[in-house]
């Protein structure tokens, strides 16, 4: 998979993956993460997430980083909020209020550029990613954020037999794995989600779809 892929689903508006809602799993949990008002939360591979909304809602700054400059557009666009565009470094960054997006390969992202978030926010990256590229994203985000960082992963689990991705299937095993060895991961909930709001998956075969939610908090060491 590389970025072209993203770039055309984009532009041919194939964003399933895209919810024309806040998460609820956001909704219930992020408050248990009991952060400080004005912490910064990064949002990798955030699309045009009404999440992000949300959180600058809550009092949070927040930091997206998307390939899809369609994206990143329609986000200010659809929120109504007038973008000041520069570029730096290997992004085009676009601004509105506590609001900021990065366009650009999340892959190209600095400590530096992520060293005031305090928090990271996970509904759509590491399932979006195959195998490889999940353990070097994984890999990556340990080494670029702060240690104190808090956060929320969401992910999906099924027979990964049954349908290619993405979505990609992430396993709970695979979760405590990858991220074990820098991150205290916390189970907070697992739901079956295969029923008729998720219809396309059933009509792709899946016998089992589940969703998870963890807590992550980042150990000191490296």
């Amino acid at each position: 998979m590389d970025e072209g892929f993203w770039q055309r689903r984009w532009a041919r508006n194939e964003i399933g993956f895209h919810l024309n809602e806040v998460n609820p799993y956001l909704r219930r949990h992020w408050p248990d993460l009991r952060l400080a008002d004005g912490v910064r939360v990064l949002v990798p591979l955030c699309g045009k997430s009404l999440d992000m909304a949300w959180l600058a809602q809550q009092g949070h700054a927040v930091l997206g980083v998307e390939l899809s400059e369609r994206a990143v557009e329609d986000f200010f666009r659809e929120h109504d909020l007038g973008a000041e565009v520069s570029v730096e470094g290997d992004f085009r960054v676009y601004r509105a209020g506590t609001l900021e997006i990065r366009c650009g390969d999340f892959f190209a992202l600095s400590a530096d550029d992520v060293s005031d978030c305090q928090a990271v926010y996970d509904r759509a990256a590491l399932i979006a990613l195959p195998e490889a590229m999940r353990r070097r994203y994984v890999e990556h985000l340990g080494n670029i954020l702060p240690s104190n960082c808090r956060g929320l992963l969401i992910t999906l689990d099924y027979s990964q037999e049954q349908m290619s991705g993405p979505p990609f299937a992430v396993s709970d095993a695979e979760v405590q794995q990858a991220l074990g060895r820098r991150w205290r991961v916390e189970l907070l909930e697992r739901a079956n989600v295969l029923d008729e709001r998720n219809w396309k998956f059933l009509q792709r075969g899946l016998t089992r779809l589940e969703e998870s939610c963890y807590r992550l908090e980042a150990h000191l060491a490296r």
